[in-house]
């Protein structure tokens, strides 16, 4: 994505797409990595001259070097099952009570904490001389420099969010190397600039040098710094194949309540504190096509939403942040099996199929913004939708109709915007605080409004979290 910024006017342009694939071998499911670089390189390729490049990705996954700066194999996939078990191992040494009151971070099988703990003892961690997260590990090989991004490295769930450093509390007792991690870096900062036979095999042959510019590297991070607040009573949700749910604070909640919750603690851009929930996202209704075209079905997006909004409302639920809808695979049976356990009719058709994901992560939304209002004492306004769920104008609708709130939809590729906003500022092509940049937003960035509406009713919603409960 290229960004072209000048004072009160923002413009984005993708210039470049390519899949990104986890491969499984050996039983175990990996990042494709180099495949990964691959694309940014062809991207850069296809961007041509630019004043800066940042990169953000999804967050806690992790490649290992040895004492010469080589990759240690393929990382592993969050998705991966080698996880299982291990926050009863870390609870037996550190109870989830005391890991939550040091860290802030919301219960995830997933979390680097039990990658880590379950790496314990290969002979890949024992080799290994450093650890980059995955947009750090990109860093590193276009610029030979290596740091950990601060809001990443705060879902490792390894960082104290009030120092804002890494938690010895936490690392000592469970016999975690923090040596292992580069120094930390935050958003804003210079992070090198791109190697000269980088340059040469992006086709960027000019005398120019390419800075590479640290922004908000959890795609979340600077998905939220591109909200389009125009003041803080707001809530956000970060849409896409996860929902990132939850509102923006000065300081972290780290309350037994919050933790019983499963609100998490994750730091943004300028300093703020993320506080939000996971809810599986659109990751159910991808699944869902996935599998449906496997068997030979191609059901088109739009005209399934189509049936999808002429469907039953809230006829079938689920719990959109339950795990077992984690893995891939089976997405409808899955679903049809959690209907079937909650006493609700099974989904038949594709659009009752779609029509319960829905419904269920709008469900998901209205509490998790209910709970965060209660778990903080701030009230919100508005309800923002950022991400790729944005142009999903039935989720928009749905998830005013159960939240009782304004929505407000875009932009879309708010990591993007994000991104490009802190690179753009650190290169003196934008100023000012945080409000500001999102100024620039406004005023740059076509908004979907929707209303609230009473069809269902409030009181259908509040019955459909009843069942789930």
């Amino acid at each position: 994505m290229v960004g072209r910024v000048a004072p009160g006017s923002l413009g984005l342009q993708e210039v470049h797409r390519f899949p990104n694939r986890p491969v499984r071998t050996g039983g175990t499911l990996h990042w494709d990595v180099l495949a990964l670089y691959q694309g940014v390189l062809d991207g850069l390729r296809a961007a041509g001259p630019v004043a800066s490049v940042g990169i953000d990705s999804w967050a806690v996954d992790y490649g290992l070097l040895d004492t010469d700066g080589a990759l240690l194999g393929n990382p592993v996939h969050y998705r991966d099952t080698r996880t299982e078990g291990m926050a009863d191992a870390v609870g037996e040494v550190l109870p989830a009570a005391e890991l939550y009151a040091a860290t802030g971070l919301q219960y995830l099988p997933f979390n680097t904490l039990y990658q880590l703990a379950a790496a314990r003892g290969t002979a890949q961690l024992a080799a290994a001389d450093q650890l980059l997260l995955i947009p750090d590990l990109l860093a590193y090989w276009l610029t030979g420099e290596r740091g950990t991004e601060l809001t990443n490295a705060s879902t490792t769930q390894l960082i104290d969010p009030r120092t804002r450093d890494w938690s010895r509390t936490v690392a000592d007792p469970l016999g975690i190397d923090l040596s292992l991690f580069p120094p930390l870096r935050l958003p804003g900062d210079p992070g090198g600039e791109l190697l000269p036979g980088i340059r040469a095999e992006a086709g960027l042959t000019g005398p120019e040098r390419v800075p590479l510019t640290v922004v908000g590297s959890h795609d979340t991070a600077s998905a939220v710094a591109a909200v389009p607040a125009a003041d803080d009573r707001f809530a956000y949700i970060a849409t896409g194949t996860w929902s990132l749910a939850g509102l923006e604070l000065d300081a972290p909640v780290l309350t037994e309540d919050s933790r019983r919750a499963n609100f998490t603690n994750e730091l943004g851009v300028d300093g703020t504190v993320r506080y939000l929930r996971n809810i599986m996202g659109l990751w159910l209704l991808q699944e869902c096509l996935r599998t449906w075209e496997s068997e030979g079905h191609r059901p088109g997006l739009d005209e399934l939403l189509r049936q999808a909004a002429r469907s039953t409302p809230l006829r079938s639920v689920v719990d959109a942040g339950d795990p077992e809808f984690l893995a891939p695979d089976c997405m409808p049976a899955r679903l049809a099996a959690a209907c079937r356990r909650g006493g609700q009719p099974e989904p038949r058709t594709p659009a009752e199929f779609t029509r319960c994901v829905l419904d269920s992560l709008a469900l998901a939304h209205r509490q998790a913004v209910e709970d965060a209002q209660r778990l903080t004492g701030h009230e919100v306004d508005t309800v923002h939708i950022v991400g790729g769920g944005a142009r999903n104008e039935l989720l928009c609708q749905l998830t005013a109709d159960a939240c009782g709130l304004p929505v407000v939809a875009g932009p879309a590729e708010a990591a993007a915007l994000g991104n490009v906003l802190v690179q753009a500022r650190a290169a003196g092509a934008l100023r000012g605080s945080l409000a500001s940049l999102r100024g620039t937003l406004r005023s740059s960035l076509p908004l979907r409004h929707y209303a609230p509406t009473s069809t269902p009713p409030r009181s259908a919603w509040s019955a459909a979290q009843a069942r789930l409960r």
